[in-house]
């Protein structure tokens, strides 16, 4: 036994010494090595423990019996079983019972911990504890023999916040190059070792090692050459204990990567302020000016490969790419700039940084056939969907470097740089807004995965753990940690490097309720200082997902930047009030469902389709309410007169248990009817309209919803092709369903609805349900019905950009000025109605607008006695000889009566 132990030592010293001895050197061939060297396993153990502080640990359910003892070893390896004695150790430290208070900001941080003993680290000790961090750490509770009671290891953030607090200051994190010469640094306070391997492009064998140095304040590696190395690409050789496998050697790029080669496979050393990387007049391109406050914006959520790839004016080698957007001849860029020209102010990018799931290089593209409703098409769309060149991109490789895969050519590191800012250049040419759908909620991959990246550099910090250890998964994959000091500053220095060096204007955060509010704030003032600085701008829009859900829910690790705790902050969320009243139903809803949750424009109540049996009309009644509540911005103190003749705060209405109005200021709210998630707005209609519905009536009912969102307070959000009634051919969730069904036709001839049943993965258990639908070519619309959809849209984007008073700059603006009609228990509850105060307004253009949508499919009358006298005429929009909606030009108002007369299935604008 003695012999045995003293082999291990030895094992673990000699290992020690080649981790921190000064002639402790990596060689050249472990640059070309596999992306995992095993360099000594481990046994596994949980994590229940959790470093509060640098001094304190905290191990819920261990009682205070026994002693406790934090085993160490440069090797990783320790023995701890259950009634025998550790082995495998290097030594050890008795850590006492910690019984006072716990430091206030340590007991607000881990409010979430269980109850359990609290343990400190010796005064004596706590000098040893950065060290020992390098190393595997075992928390032992031990009987009076010094066998093991339990044993566990410990979840590391507190205890490197505490100790690294410095790190948060670092400003040049990843490669630098300037002044001849290149820096690399790299944050890595656990590893033992780390070295720098130099490659001179992105698939030879390496150049170059350099050894890097250990900063003892900040946890930063740091390496540095006489030499401008920009243009040559690299990665980083990391001595880390992972507690999946043991001491590992990792070569990992970097996580503060701003290009790469094909595949991610190196990181690109770039200067991404030098000329060769800019596109020509990129540093004086103007931004455009359309956004003066947050609720000015008008956003269309577009994928970069959906643009173009079924465009056949667009150049073969453009196709799918950043570059498609230069080709202003387009039928894209044309449908694009007809857009601009009638108001939208922003195009919102879904992920364009760098993402793990599609191939860069060789990726497929499957060549669907079949019947409207076959299951072959989806078929060979599953069968391909691991290789080929589609996906939505909610999985973050590298979150500060352009997307490979809509590069000309993945391998040139400086391509996706270049062409990323054409794109900028030609979208802000076209007077258009450039936003970024980012997600910095969870990665790609965890642990000692290959495509997994943090992780691989600092095991454990990154990610937010569970109870024992175990990495959270409630968004889909691996969450992040943004409340730990270190993950918050990667998603804050990376938002200011899109902003500084891409000019971005907006950003749109997915599942953002998982990340603090105090992180967005801060990320927000970083962002606003770079737009300012460094191009003159105005403040940056952060707009994104408020759902409060997972394991932060309600607050439970920290104050959530969700919908109902972001209040005074100026950061918009996306309302699910307005949605689903209008949409009918919920997000999830499948089965009969998807038909009998018929909506606020889809025939509640008023059309009943053949299965949704009879609703009372308290439904539609408090379906209309809600929609006024979306009108109204959701803002919480506006009073409004219910249904059941109740003046009421907007926050005193109830909408599944929480308030309906929740905002403070219209601008953090982002009304929608339809994005990239779930079935489009078409489809919905599909299901939800009565079947012998017309094309025609099909294409009005889809412009009813968009109606309501350009009448709506706060900002307006839609989603691409929503103007040219795009189907997914009925996709609940298209993220991975290719080219095939996320087709976009800028000649619009054709919406793609009926090319297939949809992927049988998250659409099959409704196959019986679909095939019927899909069949039925009554449900395909006209090329007319298309166009009309098409200008529709266009005359209510000019509508709502003709006047401040649909996008009021504040709540006290909107108490005061907006006033609905036809409120209350008489009401006709298929009209809404309202008339907006413009006397002195800034930018209101007219003394009084009044809009009415009657979603009704027979015409409407409503009187409303102080709206009598006035001199009402058409807004000019509907006016005109050119006006796409003919039949808004036959509503009436009659002043002497105050009456209004509204066509079936008609949104009409009057002013004076």
């Amino acid at each position: 036994m003695a012999g045995k132990m003293g082999v291990r030592l030895t094992l673990g010293a000699a290992l020690v010494t080649a981790a921190f001895g000064a002639q402790a050197s990596v060689q050249l061939g472990a640059c070309d090595a596999p992306f995992e060297t095993v360099l000594q396993q481990s046994n596994t153990f949980d994590a229940r423990a959790v470093w509060l502080n640098r001094q304190l640990a905290k191990w819920p359910g261990a009682d205070a019996s026994g002693s406790f003892k934090l085993y160490h070893s440069a090797s990783g390896q320790i023995s701890a079983a259950a009634g025998a004695k550790v082995s495998g150790a290097d030594g050890a430290l008795a850590m006492g019972l910690h019984t006072a208070a716990i430091p206030a900001d340590a007991a607000q941080r881990f409010k979430y911990v269980g109850n359990g003993a609290v343990l400190a680290v010796e005064p004596a000790d706590q000098s040893k504890l950065p060290a020992l961090l390098k190393q595997q750490l075992v928390l032992v509770q031990e009987n009076a023999d010094g066998t093991v009671r339990d044993a566990t290891t410990l979840q590391i953030a507190g205890a490197l916040d505490d100790l690294y607090a410095r790190a948060a200051r670092v400003t040049d994190l990843g490669a630098t190059v300037a002044k001849g010469h290149t820096a690399f640094k790299l944050w890595a306070p656990t590893a033992q070792q780390v070295s720098v391997c130099i490659y001179d492009n992105g698939y030879g064998k390496a150049a170059s090692i350099e050894n890097m140095r250990f900063d003892a304040t900040t946890g930063v590696w740091s390496a540095s050459r006489r030499s401008n190395l920009a243009g040559k690409y690299f990665k980083y050789a990391v001595d880390v204990v992972a507690p999946s496998k043991g001491l590992v050697r990792n070569l990992v790029t970097d996580p503060y990567s701003v290009s790469l080669t094909t595949d991610s496979l190196r990181s690109y050393i770039a200067d991404l302020d030098s000329p060769k990387l800019k596109p020509a007049g990129w540093d004086k391109a103007p931004v455009p000016k359309k956004v003066a406050a947050q609720t000015d914006m008008s956003v269309y959520e577009l994928h970069v490969r959906d643009f173009s790839i079924n465009d056949s004016t667009v150049s073969a080698a453009n196709r799918g790419k950043y570059t498609a957007f230069t080709e202003t001849g387009s039928n894209g860029m044309k449908h694009l700039a007809a857009l601009s020209r009638a108001g939208m102010t922003d195009i919102h990018l879904l992920p364009v940084y760098d993402i793990g799931s599609v191939p860069e290089q060789g990726c497929v593209v499957p060549q669907p056939s079949g019947a409207p409703d076959g299951e072959g098409q989806q078929a060979l769309v599953a069968a391909t969907f691991i290789k080929d060149c589609y996906n939505w991109g909610y999985d973050p490789y590298h979150y500060s470097a352009p997307e490979g895969s809509y590069a000309t050519d993945p391998a040139d590191g400086a391509r996706r740089i270049i062409e990323f800012r054409q794109m900028v250049m030609a979208l802000h040419k076209t007077n258009l807004r450039v936003g970024m759908d980012v997600v910095y909620n969870h990665t790609y991959r965890g642990g000692q995965e290959e495509k997994s990246v943090l992780d691989r550099v600092v095991p454990g910090y990154y990610h937010r753990l569970n109870a024992k250890g175990v990495v959270e998964r409630s968004t889909c994959c691996d969450n992040t940690a943004t409340e730990n000091m270190m993950m918050a500053k990667l998603m804050i220095d990376s938002a200011e490097l899109w902003t500084r060096h891409y000019k971005i204007d907006s950003f749109r955060f997915d599942l953002m309720g998982h990340q603090p509010r105090a992180a967005m704030e801060a990320l927000q003032a970083r962002v606003d200082k770079a737009a300012g600085r460094h191009r003159g701008g105005a403040p940056i829009n952060l707009i994104g997902e408020g759902w409060n859900f997972g394991e932060v829910e309600n607050g439970a690790r920290f104050v959530q930047a969700s919908q109902l705790s972001l209040n005074g902050s100026g950061i918009g969320t996306f309302s699910d009030r307005g949605r689903d009243a209008v949409r009918g139903g919920g997000a999830g809803d499948s089965g009969e469902k998807m038909f009998s949750m018929q909506g606020y424009i889809n025939g509640l109540v008023y059309d009943a389709n053949a299965h949704a049996g009879q609703r009372p009309k308290e439904d539609l009644l408090r379906t209309a309410d809600l929609v006024r509540v979306g009108l109204a911005g959701s803002v919480r103190t506006y009073k409004m007169k219910t249904w059941q003749d109740k003046e009421l705060e907007l926050q005193a209405i109830d909408y599944s248990g929480q308030p309906a109005g929740y905002a403070s200021e219209p601008g953090e709210v982002v009304n929608y009817v339809e994005n990239h998630d779930n079935q489009t707005m078409y489809d919905v209609n599909v299901f939800r309209l009565p079947l012998a519905t017309s094309g025609a009536e099909r294409a009005r009912v889809q412009m009813l919803g968009a109606a309501i969102n350009a009448f709506s307070q706060g900002v307006a959000y839609y989603h691409a092709g929503f103007d040219i009634l795009r189907s997914k051919s009925l996709d609940r969730n298209s993220f991975e369903s290719g080219d095939w069904f996320n087709r976009l036709d800028w000649t619009y001839q054709d919406n793609y609805f009926g090319v297939g049943l949809p992927p049988e993965a998250d659409n099959g258990k409704d196959y019986a349900l679909m095939k019927p639908l899909l069949a039925n070519p009554a449900l395909k619309p006209a090329p007319a019905d298309i166009a009309f959809a098409r200008d529709a849209f266009r005359d209510l984007l000019k509508i709502r950009a003709s006047s401040t008073l649909f996008r009021m700059r504040t709540a006290a603006d909107i108490n005061q000025r907006l006033h609905f009609l036809n409120t209350g228990s008489a009401q006709v509850p298929t009209v809404v109605a309202a008339r907006i105060d413009g006397a002195g307004y800034p930018g209101a253009a007219f003394k009084t607008v009044t809009y009415l949508i009657n979603v009704d499919k027979v015409e409407q009358s409503i009187v409303a006695d102080e709206e009598k006298g006035k001199r009402y005429r058409l807004h000019p929009v509907h006016a005109a000889p050119g006006a796409a909606d003919q039949r808004a030009q036959s509503a009436r108002y009659d002043s002497g009566t105050g009456r209004f007369t509204i066509p079936a299935r008609t949104a009409v604008v009057f002013v004076e």
